[in-house]
């Protein structure tokens, strides 16, 4: 296990330096890896992995806990369109949002707001079921201070089957962030065991951000948020973590494939999972410093 908190700079450029069409099947990858093309096809894969894991447990009569992301957003079309042609029950399906955004005194964001992820996902994950099909409003856990303990009761009363999710700039998961403490940074040990928690998003949480969906306007970014912890993500009998994103994903992918589990970069407890797979677009599996050799970094 690495005993450093950052990760070498030179271990980071040597794992950046490689080309996109060298990751699959890698000899140094410690997780599991698949590189599709674009969206449509991520998209797809997403869908059917939460599709799958649901038909099966409706044919065994068993419930489907799953802990769900809020995007990312290619994988609600293919998931509704599926489920309403083969009209697949999600009656027994239990969901556990993983996060929340907040303002800056802890509060939820109004609905409508692009950072309000009760409401995006009612609008593009539960909305355009089929009304017989769709999951009962009293099994989707919806993640906020006021639900905190709740969602923990529920989720350690039985076993979660999978879950879904993306990674942040700093290979968050959930909301899991780096922690940018100048005092504190948590050992390896306790990020693995966070629960869940509010807190302050990073600054370059905001950023990234803010360049995404603000035009830079890190004035309009939620300062706080709420998440599931590592515990209780890693916590599913399966883990799949997808991102069609590109540049602001890519240095987190390198360290996910290539690093010692750091608390720097959350995503890479993964490979403690016994089932976990990372899955990754072209376009975020490309960096540039593989496509400049050239370039005299130190």
């Amino acid at each position: 296990m690495r005993t450093n908190y950052f990760v070498d700079n030179r271990d980071l450029r040597r794992w950046c330096a490689i080309a996109a069409e060298e990751l699959p099947g890698n000899r140094e990858l410690r997780v599991g890896y698949r590189q599709v093309a674009d969206s449509i096809v991520m998209g797809a894969l997403m869908a059917r992995e939460l599709i799958e894991v649901i038909e099966e447990n409706n044919i065994q009569g068993r419930p489907t806990r799953a802990i769900l992301p809020c995007g990312p957003a290619s994988w609600y079309e293919p998931f509704r369109s599926t489920v309403n042609a083969r009209e697949l029950s999600l009656k027994n399906l239990h969901v556990f949002h993983m996060d929340e955004c907040l303002d800056w005194q802890g509060n939820a964001l109004p609905a409508g707001h692009p950072y309000n992820f009760k409401s995006f996902m009612e609008r593009h994950f539960y909305g355009g079921i089929i009304p017989e099909l769709a999951v009962p409003e009293e099994q989707r856990y919806w993640l906020l201070p006021a639900t905190v303990e709740q969602v923990r009761t529920a989720i350690v009363a039985a076993p979660v089957d999978i879950t879904l999710g993306g990674w942040g700039q700093d290979g968050h998961v959930a909301y899991n962030q780096a922690r940018r403490h100048p005092f504190h940074h948590p050992s390896l040990e306790e990020m693995a065991n966070s629960s869940i928690r509010i807190q302050e998003n990073n600054i370059d949480t905001i950023l990234a951000l803010a360049n995404r969906t603000f035009g830079a306007a890190y004035q309009f970014v939620p300062p706080m948020s709420i998440t599931l912890g590592m515990r209780e993500c890693l916590s599913a009998k399966k883990v799949r973590v997808f991102s069609d994103t590109g540049t602001w994903k890519q240095t987190a992918l390198r360290v996910a494939l290539f690093s010692e589990p750091t608390p720097e970069y959350p995503i890479t407890l993964l490979q403690t999972h016994p089932d976990a797979i990372i899955t990754a677009t072209l376009e975020t599996a490309r960096h540039p410093i593989s496509e400049n050799p050239d370039w005299k970094l130190f």
